[in-house]
């Protein structure tokens, strides 16, 4: 089966909303539908880290979001910086938490999902799990609200698998609304996908100070 189908790509043109601007990082709010990297082809060029180098031209990547997923990302100003920062990622020095909206009355007030995840090859960019296969995934949830019809949760990655949230929600029975590759029916109907990286803390690469950087979620 060839690779499943992206909507059509119509990422916002609102202003960027920037946290922080220093010599070694930049901190922004990614907004929902807009890529974090360039896609394959000139159609997908538009993209955030393209956005941030017309007026920052020595940004560098240092992690990612889902193309439909909003907020907080930090960008590295040099090469230091960036080997720095990733390597903050690479060793889960960082902190991290999103929120969501899921479909569903969620039962229990927080728990952690502990599945290991693999690409879904005839059905790329999807991800499955694979207990056999797959790389280890662990996602703490806690309940903010919920009625009968959804809930809203805070998500904490402990791993940073592609996907994580998305299909670990979804092995409770409870997708993300709005996920078009993982909800379905009513939970897949509506204008974007309930996911929000609202907190990211971590160590400034020049001196070590601890650095928060937050961003409240728009739905």
């Amino acid at each position: 089966m060839p690779p499943l189908p992206a909507p059509d790509y119509d990422p916002p043109t609102d202003p960027l909303d920037l946290l922080h601007v220093d010599d070694d990082l930049l901190a922004v709010v990614k907004p929902d539908r807009l890529l974090s990297v360039p896609g394959k082809g000139p159609a997908l060029a538009d993209c955030l880290i393209a956005r941030l180098q017309a007026a920052y031209p020595d940004v560098l990547l240092v992690h990612r979001l889902d193309r439909d997923t909003s907020g907080v990302m930090i960008f590295a100003r040099n090469a230091k910086a960036q080997r720095h920062l990733g390597l903050q990622f690479e060793k889960r020095h960082t902190k991290k938490r999103y929120v969501a909206r899921v479909a569903g009355r969620m039962e229990g007030d927080g728990g952690r999902v502990d599945l290991p995840l693999i690409v879904d090859w005839p059905n790329r960019p999807r991800q499955r799990i694979d207990h056999d296969q797959g790389r280890a995934a662990q996602t703490d949830w806690q309940v903010i609200d919920r009625t009968e019809d959804e809930t809203r949760v805070a998500l904490t990655p402990i791993t940073g698998r592609s996907h994580q949230l998305r299909v670990h929600m979804l092995s409770l029975g409870h997708p993300i609304l709005g996920d078009t590759l993982y909800a379905e029916g009513a939970a897949q109907a509506h204008p974007r996908m309930m996911l929000h990286a609202e907190l990211l803390e971590l160590r400034h690469p020049t001196g070590g100070r601890w650095m928060r950087f937050q961003a409240p979620a728009p739905f």
